[in-house]
């Protein structure tokens, strides 16, 4: 079992491997995670953890379908917000960041946002894009530093039995999925973007890229291997297709995620 101790950054939402996270990072504890990136070499890995929260009311308003910034801010220092064990807080497989840019957010914009009446530290932060690499489980958090850390476990990727036909079944039905939702929300992904053939990859983007609940994510993160994972989102693109045919309208349909690009 290889383990490895890393910042642990907590979201309400689930990173895959291959796509690209971006973060506007103001609050105290993560401005200091981002500055312990700073310090590590800048041609190697900046890594640090991403879970999903499970229970519990902290969020970085920044990432793609999170709540309103305006949103109240969680209570000072590293394990504030969640249960008394944080643990008890992430789901238990996470996904692991490499930040490939850390930037001081511009004295330009930190003008702006104090015209609007933005909190100091918001002037103050990081502008960050990071891309998931590789799944982790969770072992145990630390919440005695600056910032959470985490012992993790990295988890390889199965591709199990029958990926490559359930990869081209779901990519036939991810097409449909988006001229269906295309109708409800022309801010879908284009039809005509080219998809990838790889198994795992066509798993990890179609997951990121279909509106689910972040319960639905999870599941599909820590699937056993990439063909559990297609099967499973082959039975919700039917679903979802299905269901959005039938409807003038779809509620929600408005949080369809914007296009997500693969490392």
């Amino acid at each position: 079992m290889t383990t490895t101790r890393l910042p642990l950054f907590p979201l309400n939402t689930v990173l895959f491997p291959g796509l690209v996270l971006p973060l506007n990072v103001f609050e105290a504890r993560y401005r200091a995670l981002m500055r312990d990136l700073l310090d590590l070499p800048e041609d190697g890995p900046r890594p640090f953890g991403v879970v999903a929260i499970r229970d519990g009311h902290e969020v970085a308003p920044s990432a793609i379908g999170l709540p309103e910034p305006d949103a109240p801010l969680p209570e000072a220092g590293p394990g504030a917000g969640f249960a008394a064990d944080p643990m008890d807080s992430f789901h238990g497989v996470g996904c692991i960041a490499d930040a490939s840019t850390i930037r001081p957010r511009a004295a330009s914009a930190a003008a702006v946002l104090a015209e609007e009446g933005e909190p100091e530290a918001a002037a103050d932060g990081y502008e960050v894009l990071a891309t998931g690499t590789t799944r982790f489980r969770l072992l145990s958090v630390e919440s005695s530093g600056p910032y959470l850390t985490a012992e993790v476990e990295t988890l390889p990727e199965d591709p199990g039995e029958g990926a490559g036909a359930l990869a081209s079944g779901v990519l036939r039905a991810f097409r449909g999925y988006q001229k269906e939702l295309a109708g409800a929300n022309e801010r879908t992904l284009a039809s005509g973007q080219e998809l990838p053939e790889d198994p795992s990859v066509v798993s990890y983007l179609v997951a990121a890229a279909t509106v689910m609940y972040t319960s639905d994510k999870q599941r599909l993160l820590q699937a056993k291997d990439t063909a559990t994972r297609l099967a499973e989102e082959l039975k919700i693109l039917r679903r979802e297709t299905t269901l959005i045919s039938r409807l003038p309208s779809v509620p929600g349909a408005e949080y369809t995620l914007r296009p997500t690009s693969m490392n």
